[in-house]
């Protein structure tokens, strides 16, 4: 996390509502960690951007894939042909007849 204090920026003011189990879990942080309730946020809202916006995980785009082909005949079996579809004929030369 980068290091405000001392730096030139505009804070600006941000009102939530949260539910009785939240303002406990976020008193509960304060008490154990003693920052304040308004840091606690904010590292929350950087954890969550990191994780959402950052890197992805390993094979994160294979959940966007599964499914995205429908089984009619005119679909490629990618499993048998992997290396054609992803290298081309030239690959497939190299390697033997399939």
């Amino acid at each position: 996390m980068t290091d405000t204090k001392g730096a030139k920026y505009v804070r600006e003011p941000v009102q939530v509502y949260l539910d009785r189990p939240d303002v406990d879990l976020l008193d509960d942080l304060v008490r154990t960690t003693g920052l304040t309730k308004a840091e606690l946020l904010r590292r929350g809202i950087r954890r969550l951007s990191a994780e959402v916006l950052g890197e992805k995980r390993p094979g994160w785009s294979l959940d966007h894939l599964v499914g995205s082909l429908d089984e009619t005949p005119a679909t490629p079996d990618l499993s048998v042909r992997h290396d054609e579809y992803l290298y081309g004929e030239a690959k497939r030369g190299k390697s033997g007849p399939r």
